[in-house]
């Protein structure tokens, strides 16, 4: 939490109640309610969540808790939840047609992803891609993902799903699989070891 934001954060007319702990608290709350409209372009059932969360043993109820966290957040961000995530919505409206070819060439990244570096399942990859396309666009993770999957049907006459999948079991599964045999064979040894010990 940088000190202008705590500043910020504590100038509200709810941060000016708060203790330094709800305070600590209602920006954390703040940033995890921001990721979420950034993924999913949605933040009410999360605020009602984290606001009685936040409201458990204080001397405030869940209203109050939501109310404060709204608070924070609009210092946090210089924009309340539903701007943000109307600017998203209206961003994803609004996409001009040049970034067709973005999209399509961040669905076809996943491939590397998922075969290169340390490998990884194809949920990552494809996730890694959504963020780095929402990102770049300016629209949730959800509707980047909805694009690049569209995109590379359109391509590719087949879906994304399957064609990651099948890059995941050629490349990500057999690394996964000899991980998990070594790391079997390793608590096999440490056991051995420990009873011999004993």
């Amino acid at each position: 939490m940088t000190n202008d934001s705590l500043q910020s954060a504590r100038a509200t007319f709810s941060g000016k109640t708060m203790t330094e702990t709800q305070l600590t608290k209602a920006h954390a709350i703040a940033g995890i309610l921001h990721a979420e409209i950034k993924r999913s372009g949605s933040f009410k059932e999360e605020l009602t969540d984290y606001a009685h969360a936040f409201a458990r043993g204080e001397r405030f109820d869940a209203l109050r808790g939501e109310t404060m966290i709204r608070d924070i957040y609009t210092a946090r961000y210089d924009q309340s939840l539903n701007q943000t995530r109307m600017r998203l919505k209206a961003q994803e409206d609004n996409l001009p047609e040049r970034s067709n070819v973005r999209v399509l060439e961040c669905a076809e990244s996943i491939a590397a992803l998922i075969q290169e570096g340390p490998t990884q399942p194809f949920y990552q990859a494809y996730d890694r891609a959504a963020t780095t396309l929402a990102a770049e666009l300016g629209v949730t993770q959800t509707a980047a993902k909805t694009l690049m999957k569209d995109s590379f049907q359109e391509a590719h006459h087949r879906a994304l799903y399957e064609a990651g999948k099948e890059i995941e079991a050629a490349y990500h599964t057999p690394v996964r699989a000899k991980e998990v045999a070594e790391r079997t064979a390793e608590k096999l040894q440490s056991q051995s070891q420990s009873r011999s010990r004993s």
